[in-house]
């Protein structure tokens, strides 16, 4: 519970003032973070970038002096920028373990954003840093530029979506429905992150669009620094972990037997996450080096830029939520439970590549051949349905059974395993150039039909640990708006305490 009042008197829409205020802090950080992810595989796996970073390509088994339009080295660069963009965003979702402690037991959910914010903000800078301004320091700025990125992004990423549940009092009906507008500042951001910043990139320069991406993340920044104090009171001041409730202060708590119970739901259900990711994961690393150099990207003689087909995801999110958010509530009792749809997520992540398989045979052994953009639209048509049967459901999950002194630790372990999955990712990825794109795609879609029917199979159990008793008194409004905020969480998660 708060103890504020300026920000739930002072409204918009109905709401309190500083839901506003995070759903833009975190539009721009999403911005800057999907604006870098459209375009990092493709800046790293240029011949430019590899002459200017003096990658060592003996390392990589080729000849240094070899042609650069020789297929092999082309491969080799491609596999590098993998393998760096797989270790990164492994190291993205495992700070935020460390971060969610700090945030709960030291600095408090604010003071974390905020640092946390400045830190990405100057990763991006000095990736941007052009190359003729730090010449022989090339690669020094671009390994600080990630090193600030990742720790930054561990303070910020599991703290601001649990300050959003802190605005409203329990039992507030509002908070649900704060999370759907929460989540369209997620969804927002990393449209305008693929189209600003992918298009500075591709048709301007990479450098520039890194640039972009750190001017984003600046006025995230900038507006939490400024108007924090004044709409969020005191919510994410204090560190959860010394917070007082009813029963004493939460850090002094032992668990229960019921709460060790909902964590282990939490950490076995997590851990199949690391399956979804290695596949969802794609879309930045071999899913878009297939978009750059194997599919028909012209339109009435313009071509647009790859990372633009990352922007489907977001679309069809906002697009489909409310479409899932009805459809569970119509199935009323049939509804599936929360393990079932983490295997329905996996089902659709099958169905993602058996699509790309289909772009894969198009272009047969032909590796200068084009496939129709369409194969790639439905594999993350498909993808994103996977996503909002499994992302926003997990993130409710953890919220909802998560010990309150292991809020923020717990939402940082889920992070770590999806951390797991794209660094599992990248080693998929390097498979597409070795053994081609149609073993590797349909090793995907096989692996994950797998682990979603032995998901499937686990599910009894899993619901039997959650010690959850569902309101069947709830009326058909109530379950609609819970439903919505559940598919809208996305990336966002709620705290309740």
């Amino acid at each position: 519970m708060n103890s504020f009042s300026e920000p739930r008197s002072s409204t918009l829409l109905g709401h309190p003032k500083g839901l506003f205020l995070l759903f833009a802090t975190e539009m721009w950080e999403r911005m800057s973070y999907y604006g870098l992810r459209g375009i990092f595989v493709l800046y790293l796996s240029t011949i430019a970038t590899a002459g200017a970073m003096g990658w060592d390509m003996a390392y990589f088994g080729i000849d240094p002096t070899a042609s650069e339009s020789d297929q092999d080295y082309q491969l080799a660069l491609q596999a590098n920028a993998l393998n760096i963009l797989g270790t990164y965003a492994m190291l993205v979702y495992v700070t935020p373990v460390i971060g969610g402690w700090i945030a709960d037991n030291v600095w408090g959910q604010r003071k974390s954003i905020i640092v946390g914010g400045s830190f990405m903000m100057l990763g991006q800078f000095a990736l941007g840093t052009p190359h003729h301004l730090i010449e022989g320091l090339e690669t020094s700025f671009f390994w600080i530029g990630l090193a600030l990125l990742i720790i930054g992004n561990g303070l910020f990423k599991p703290n601001i979506s649990t300050m959003v549940g802190d605005l409203y009092d329990d039992g507030d009906k509002r908070r649900d429905a704060a999370f759907t507008i929460f989540y369209m500042g997620i969804n927002v951001g990393s449209i305008l992150g693929y189209m600003v910043v992918g298009t500075i990139g591709e048709k301007v320069d990479y450098q520039y669009g890194f640039l972009a991406a750190g001017v984003g993340m600046l006025i995230g920044v900038v507006i939490q620094l400024c108007l924090s104090n004044r709409y969020l009171g005191k919510v994410g001041v204090e560190p959860s972990a010394l917070q007082k409730s009813s029963t004493g202060i939460a850090n002094e708590i032992p668990l229960t037997a019921q709460e060790r119970d909902r964590v282990k739901v939490i950490l076995i259900m997590s851990f199949f996450t690391i399956v979804f990711w290695s596949g969802f994961e794609q879309a930045a690393g071999s899913m878009n080096l297939f978009a750059k150099y194997n599919t028909d990207l012209e339109f009435l003689g313009w071509e647009m830029p790859a990372s633009w087909l990352q922007s489907v995801n977001p679309l069809f999110i906002i697009i489909m939520a409310p479409m899932f958010a009805t459809f569970w509530l119509r199935m009323g009792d049939a509804e599936p439970d929360s393990p079932k749809k983490f295997a329905l997520g996996m089902f659709f992540l099958a169905l993602g590549f058996v699509s790309m398989c289909g772009a894969a045979l198009q272009i047969g052994d032909d590796t200068s051949a084009k496939a129709s953009v369409i194969w790639l639209v439905l594999a993350y048509i498909f993808h994103t349905m996977g996503e909002l049967c499994l992302s926003p459901i997990g993130l409710s999950m953890v919220s909802k059974l998560s010990p309150l002194k292991f809020t923020s630790l717990l939402m940082g372990a889920w992070f770590l395993f999806i951390g797991l999955g794209n660094k599992l990712a990248s080693e998929i990825g390097k498979m597409v150039g070795e053994a081609g794109p149609m073993a590797a795609f349909s090793g995907v879609a096989i692996m994950a039909m797998v682990a979603g029917l032995i998901l499937w199979l686990l599910s009894d159990k899993l619901v039997s640990w959650m010690h959850i008793d569902y309101d069947t008194a709830q009326n058909e409004e109530e379950k609609l708006v819970e439903e919505l905020s559940v598919v809208a969480e996305h990336e966002g998660a709620k705290r309740e305490h």
